[in-house]
């Protein structure tokens, strides 16, 4: 179907690696809702960012690498606390 953000509107299958349902579908499927049936271009940008970020976690990551940044400055200076020890 078309999309009102330009790009067209395909899934890889929907199913997971067990041969459930995959773990991004249901966005895919609320993406592709509002793309199909939305009157303007930008109506669905929000659904397309959590339908990519299910996909790539590049928000997740770019989190994580901010958190790792900020505890490595804290422990440089002394006033990092430390790490939970889950190994035992």
């Amino acid at each position: 179907p078309p999309c009102p953000l330009g790009h067209q509107l395909i899934m890889a299958s929907g199913f997971g690696l067990n041969g459930n349902v995959g773990r991004c579908y249901k966005f895919w499927q609320d993406f592709s809702k509002c793309a199909v049936e939305a009157d303007m271009p930008g109506d669905c940008r929000i659904l397309a960012d959590d339908y990519f970020e299910c996909l790539h976690h590049k928000k997740e990551y770019a989190r994580y690498n901010e958190i790792a940044k900020r505890e490595k400055e804290l422990k440089a200076q002394g006033k990092a606390p430390p790490r939970p020890d889950y190994s035992t």
